[in-house]
């Protein structure tokens, strides 16, 4: 271009000669409706780069072996991107297409991606007058074979064959990114992704009746006394799993004397599962029922104290385990036969 004299389109012709002075550090001006039409770009683009730098880190740590350290590569992310706008720049993240290529040529440490980063400073400060020069046509070239390179089109074919949920998100958000654009479709895609999780989550969660499992044999070691029923739950007890227990506890015809909520599997328990709770505790006193908690995990028993509901549920009825439950239970019911009332009166 230079000596030839083609008449070309090039990078200093379309967007400017490249300035070959190191920029000034320069606070722009700041103000509340700048800020309230930047902030959805900027959180989605704060997610994008997080997502692409660990990305980035987990391909590199594939290729030679190593472990990265998420915490420390996001916060020097984030410092980073705070510091160069300062300076004119634009926010940056970590690229599987550049990693790559730097493991190729040899690189292992983070030296390898300070010495390309000093190596385009110098390119950019003594030989920004030849890079100005650079055809247009040449990057797209460079540009078509770096986002064929990036696409993983393989990897991309090998996910449609995943569940039809995770596939939906996929094609969403890849249509999104295509059509409209990159934030909206970050967004769409996170909340679809959470409603997939929240639905995934409630399936898994299961509750059965211990008592009515013929195959159990450790039930049967446990000699349940007559009146005593025992439902044990698996999985986290939030708002996605708890119309499922409801429905359970709703096939019940007979109030029994004792019910004991075996809770050893679930470490997870939300407001709603607090409420499903403290809906039968207050069945049990109209029904004049008792309930027994087993198994509790330390976040359960941490929200059951913050909500009072500890204070509803006698101390003795929070036992460790099923053995603890059933002898509880036993003597619940003959404390109830002597007519004492540590069952609630009718």
């Amino acid at each position: 271009v230079q000596f030839m004299h083609l008449d070309v389109e090039t990078i200093g012709s379309r967007f400017g000669a490249i300035d070959a002075s190191f920029p000034l550090p320069h606070l722009p001006a700041v103000t509340l409706p700048t800020i309230l039409s930047l902030v959805g770009a900027a959180f989605a683009i704060a997610a994008l780069g997080g997502i692409e730098s660990l990305l980035s880190a987990v391909v590199a740590d594939g290729m030679i072996g190593s472990r990265h350290r998420s915490n420390m590569e996001l916060v020097a992310q984030g410092v980073a991107n705070v510091v160069t706008p300062l300076f004119g720049g634009i926010p940056a993240t970590g690229a599987i297409a550049r990693t790559a290529t730097n493991i190729r040529a040899g690189g292992r440490t983070p030296v390898a991606g300070i010495v390309h980063a000093l190596t385009l400073l110098i390119i950019t400060l003594f030989a920004g007058r030849w890079a100005s020069l650079i055809p247009m046509p040449t990057l797209a070239g460079i540009l078509m074979v770096v986002s064929y390179n990036m696409s993983e089109w393989r990897t991309f074919r090998g996910l449609l064959s995943a569940p039809r949920g995770d596939v939906a998100v996929l094609l969403t958000t890849f249509f999104l990114t295509v059509f409209v654009d990159l934030t909206v479709a970050l967004g769409v895609g996170m909340v679809l992704a959470s409603f997939l999780f929240i639905r995934q989550m409630g399936e898994a969660t299961t509750v059965r009746s211990v008592t009515e499992d013929e195959d159990d044999r450790a039930l049967r070691a446990l000699d349940v006394p007559p009146g005593v029923m025992i439902y044990e739950i698996d999985g986290p007890f939030f708002f996605g799993a708890a119309e499922k227990f409801r429905d359970t506890m709703a096939e019940i015809e007979k109030p029994p004397k004792v019910l004991v909520l075996h809770l050893a599997r679930v470490t997870v328990l939300d407001a709603t599962g607090l409420g499903v709770i403290r809906d039968l505790v207050k069945k049990g006193k109209r029904d004049r029922s008792a309930l027994i908690l087993s198994g509790v995990h330390s976040q359960p028993m941490i929200a059951l104290g913050k909500s009072d509901l500890l204070d509803e549920i006698a101390e003795d009825n929070l036992v460790p385990h099923l053995e603890a439950a059933v002898d509880r239970a036993r003597d619940l019911i003959a404390l109830r036969t002597t007519g004492s009332h540590a069952l609630p009166p009718r």
